[in-house]
């Protein structure tokens, strides 16, 4: 098999024109074709115009199996299934963008993973606590009522704040180390989902960010969002505990560095010196880019997070 090389442009996506054998170009840049050459698998030679180019040296074939860089196309997949056994919905607008952006994470950013558990007694101690004791109107509504959703927002924005090596984004040309925390939260909405974004959650009481995430909810649920509160933000939260979900990974939404994925509390047998006990419990996921938050640094991001989702009494202070 033989792999033309076109160096003449930077290694990026957006140079990533093509991949295919036989004979065909792959646009790489010079980076990567001085990685191949190191590894002995490619040589350079003059190319047309002046141009850098470089010939694959033959080897091994690659393993049986190998994933395709191009994913196949709508008919062949189509032939897979039986004529009628299906209904074709075509993709809307939103969720293309989710697709795209989704494929981007993937490609552009190396994720590594981060899990621990955090023991919520406390924080569900005192969220009942703090909602008995809710102002209410004349209708005996009440001026808020605190989620685990609103304690996590308010944690890790304050856990940015206490590790701010972590609170960054990744560019090639330099890292840009954030001032605020503005924590994106991942809200479902018919279709797909939307990011919506609480600037400054490190200075917002818990109150304030409950209420300011029921009205981003309910107008996004609706589409009345603007694109300025759904755009940037330094990290994001995703929760699924709703759903009955013990854990999972979420995929970074650039240009964040990090995503919290946040599992269901759930009473589990916890051995405490030497006894096993009954305690509530929460596990969380922390997907961090790993050009700019390595692993310790990652774990210092969601020990400090622990520290005060353990301690909710932290996050008045």
């Amino acid at each position: 098999m033989t792999v033309v090389l076109d160096t003449r442009d930077d290694f990026t996506l957006a140079n990533f024109r093509r991949v295919c054998y036989g004979g065909e170009a792959v646009r790489l840049g010079e980076q990567a074709r001085r990685a191949l050459a190191a590894a002995g698998r490619v040589r350079t030679a003059p190319g047309e115009a002046g141009a850098a180019s470089a010939r694959a040296v033959p080897a091994a074939a690659a393993p049986a199996g190998a994933p395709a860089v191009q994913a196949p196309s709508d008919e062949k997949i189509r032939a897979l299934f039986e004529p009628g056994s299906y209904e074709v919905v075509p993709h809307d607008n939103m969720r293309r963008v989710i697709a795209r952006r989704l494929v981007e994470a993937k490609l552009t950013i190396p994720h590594f993973y981060l899990t621990l558990d955090c023991n919520i007694g406390k924080l569900l101690a005192g969220r009942e606590e703090i909602n008995a004791l809710a102002p209410k109107d004349k209708e005996g509504k009440p001026a808020y009522k605190l989620s685990v959703n609103d304690f996590v927002i308010k944690a890790l924005a304050l856990a940015l704040q206490r590790v701010p090596e972590a609170n960054v984004t990744w560019t090639e040309g330099a890292m840009l180390k954030h001032k605020r925390s503005d924590i994106g939260v991942a809200v479902s909405i018919p279709g797909g989902l939307i990011t919506p974004v609480v600037r400054h959650a490190e200075t917002k009481s818990l109150s304030v960010i409950s209420n300011e995430m029921k009205d981003f909810a309910a107008r996004a649920r609706a589409r009345r969002l603007k694109p300025e509160e759904y755009q940037g933000g330094t990290s994001a939260v995703s929760n699924l505990g709703m759903y009955g979900v013990k854990d999972f990974a979420a995929v970074i939404n650039p240009p964040h560095a990090t995503i919290l994925a946040v599992g269901a509390g759930e009473e589990r047998a916890v051995v405490r010196d030497g006894k096993i006990e009954a305690q509530w419990m929460m596990s969380v996921t922390l997907s961090t880019d790993h050009r700019a938050v390595d692993g310790a640094l990652g774990a210092q991001l969601l020990g400090a997070f622990r520290a005060l989702i353990e301690n909710p009494v932290l996050m008045v202070v």
